[in-house]
């Protein structure tokens, strides 16, 4: 909880947004050498379950789905466009991200190359 108290904090709440609730659902375990062990998509999930603690008026999060399977993922991104954040600034190349975004900013070597919607960024099929 990095310094939170943990009756202050929702964290049930933190871990269904973050998609690990069945992988955490008992609470009562060891990480690191000695206990259990946690895949790259885990770790993703579990710092973004530690921002979800905080009630932030920004969050910034960068590839959050890079390690994840379609499924979850897509879990991930219901999640988290279905809870009630002020303002998320979204760095990510991956299609599920992207088509809930409002707003994309697409950057080529370092300059604003394009914005708008995922629709209007992408040439009709």
């Amino acid at each position: 909880l990095l310094g939170l108290v943990e009756q202050t904090v929702d964290l049930p709440s933190a871990l269904h947004s973050a998609v690990l609730e069945d992988e955490f659902s008992d609470l009562e375990f060891l990480l690191g050498q000695r206990g259990m062990r946690l895949s790259g998509g885990q770790i993703q999930r579990t710092a973004a379950a530690r921002m979800f603690v905080r009630t932030p008026e920004l969050l910034v999060l960068d590839d959050l789905s890079s390690a994840l399977d379609v499924q979850t993922e897509n879990q991930l991104w219901e999640r988290l466009f279905a809870a009630d954040h002020p303002t998320l600034i979204i760095v990510s190349h991956r299609p599920e991200a992207l088509r809930r975004d409002d707003h994309i900013l697409v950057l080529r070597a370092g300059q604003l190359a394009a914005e708008g919607t995922l629709a209007e960024l992408l040439p009709a099929n």
